[in-house]
């Protein structure tokens, strides 16, 4: 690129070029702060498989006791521990010479202390050079690969190879499926890349590599748990559970009833015993003392005789088969009680109208919609059908003062309907083209191919047609010139009498009619006249 001499123009490709580095310096913050919190998620996931990690061995050693067989599976735990250790802390080793030779972290301007924030995080030469290039080392090795990658990559197949070993063979196929350990070696070859490792680390910055490092420390532990619960598993492990909270639970068929209908709920603790252990459970509502079954589960029931929330205290007692102690526990719920009622609406508008499908929707509190049964009645000649999840009505007559079209629903415990107006469907609005009148040029007006209903603000999906028109041309200082036509699309009659449209002249479309769906008969739309320019 030529640098220009003009003073002026060189100071705007200078800050052409800055303004540039700031919007990409702004683009890449973002990106690596991502980076950052995906890397601390991980880190906290770690965390949480070495805790979980850390008391799968007691229990597998306590489980090997049962039987001498079993030994063999107990004596597999520390190798298993072993390798992934050595791995884990090889790929902590290379995490903590990223964050050295990138030059560590930002100190605090204050205290002084080190931040979370990584003084080289958009350095990728030094990835680059470590685990692409080569021959430098993060750790001493004696594997013959030039860069650090490849060392990376072979340590990891081994050590997959390594834990699988470890496995009798009889079981290696179906471990090997939760071994979460993997190198994709068709990948990097599909993209066109020499290696695994210039295809995963070569000009990545730091800050996007230590997430990919602490991804392999993850596939490492959780590889661990899988090994240690496969352990567990052959010795038939399981993990005693002590039950030191309780909680009274209700759990009613339904929380919302009718008046009259029955409401029933059962009552137990959220960690009931059964009866052969003696503990003693004794369930009460209200003061009322209630049978229980052999899970410990009492019933309630209850009829309500009004409407309104009700509520109820359960208490529940539970006797340590050991100590004797009774320990009780109490909480209050409530229900609705509601009586049924129908609610009928129409989806598109307040009315009927004729000639198109009127969806409705039809509800009824408290009543499945298999026992709704609904019909028409009254006036405007009305049908109902099911249509998808709601109903479709269709009327022929409109209604007149004082006179409705009726909705019935009908269920177990009610009977009621809804009026509803009929009307039939809005005059539409003739046009050619957008325009129902006024100033066109001839050119436009000749291209019209003729008279089109529009019904303007209409909800449903319904089509008129124009039955017929009659035109008449006005030329200045000329006898008028007469063309019928029927339909809505010009005849040849009336296109001869359009392709004469000149300046000055006047058209009349009179006596448009037009039909509807459920029109017993043509409505008049009316006239429009144009004036061309």
């Amino acid at each position: 690129m030529s640098i220009p001499k003009e003073p002026r123009q060189l100071m705007i490709n200078i800050m052409y070029l800055v303004l540039t580095a700031l919007l990409a310096l702004n683009v890449s913050a973002e990106i690596f702060n991502a980076f950052k919190m995906v890397d601390k998620g991980l880190i906290k996931s770690n965390t949480a498989l070495d805790q979980g990690n850390s008391a799968l061995p007691a229990a597998i050693r306590d489980g090997a006791k049962k039987k001498a067989s079993l030994q063999q599976y107990a004596d597999l735990i520390e190798p298993g521990q072993q390798l992934s250790s050595e791995m884990n802390d090889y790929l902590a080793g290379i995490i903590e010479t990223l964050k050295t030779e990138s030059g560590g972290y930002v100190p605090d301007p204050e205290t002084g202390n080190p931040t979370d924030e990584l003084i080289g995080k958009k350095n990728f030469d030094v990835t680059t050079r470590l685990l692409v290039n080569g021959p430098d080392k993060i750790v001493d090795s004696e594997d013959v690969e030039d860069s650090e990658g490849a060392v990376l990559k072979n340590k990891l197949l081994a050590y997959k190879k390594a834990i699988l070993d470890l496995v009798p063979a009889e079981d290696q196929e179906g471990f090997a499926r939760s071994i979460a350990v993997n190198i994709d070696d068709d990948l990097w070859r599909k993209k066109g890349k020499k290696s695994w490792q210039e295809f995963t680390f070569s000009h990545m910055p730091v800050q996007a590599v230590l997430p990919i490092f602490s991804k392999f420390q993850n596939d490492v532990k959780t590889t661990e748990a899988a090994f240690l619960n496969y352990l567990a598993g052959k010795v038939g492990t399981t993990t005693d559970v002590v039950i030191d909270k309780y909680a009274v639970v209700s759990a009613p068929d339904k929380s919302y009833i009718i008046k009259g209908e029955k409401y029933k709920a059962e009552i137990f603790l959220s960690a009931a015993a059964s009866a052969d252990s003696k503990t003693g459970i004794s369930v009460s509502v209200n003061g009322k003392k209630l049978p229980t079954n052999k899970e410990g589960i009492a019933v309630f029931e209850t009829t309500p005789g009004s409407v309104g929330v009700k509520k109820y205290t359960a208490n529940a007692s539970l006797t340590n088969p050991v100590t004797g102690e009774v320990k009780s526990f109490k909480k209050e719920f409530s229900y609705e009680v509601g009586e049924r009622s129908v609610a009928v609406s129409p989806l598109a508008m307040n009315v009927f109208y004729i000639g198109v499908d009127n969806p409705v929707s039809v509800t009824a509190a408290g009543v499945p919609s298999d026992k709704i049964k609904v019909s028409m009645g009254g006036s405007g000649g009305g049908s109902i059908k099911r249509g998808g999840g709601n109903y479709i009505v269709n009327v022929t007559q409109p209604t007149s003062a004082g006179q409705f079209a009726k909705v019935n629903v009908s269920a177990p415990g009610l009977n009621e309907s809804r009026d509803f107006r009929v009307k039939r469907i809005p005059d539409p609005v003739p046009k050619l083209s957008k325009s129902r009148g006024g100033g066109m040029s001839s050119g436009e007006f000749k291209v019209q191919p003729g008279v089109f209903p529009i019904l303007e603000n209409f909800d449903f999906d319904a089509k008129c047609n124009i039955v017929g028109f009659r035109l008449v041309r006005v030329p200045k200082r000329q006898d008028p010139q007469v063309a019928i036509n029927k339909g809505g699309k010009y005849t040849s009659e009336t296109k001869s009498l359009v392709s004469k449209a000149k300046a000055t002249d006047t058209y009349f479309f009179e006596e448009i009619k037009c039909k509807c769906p459920g029109d017993p008969a043509a409505r008049d739309l009316g006239g429009m006249v144009f004036k061309i320019r």
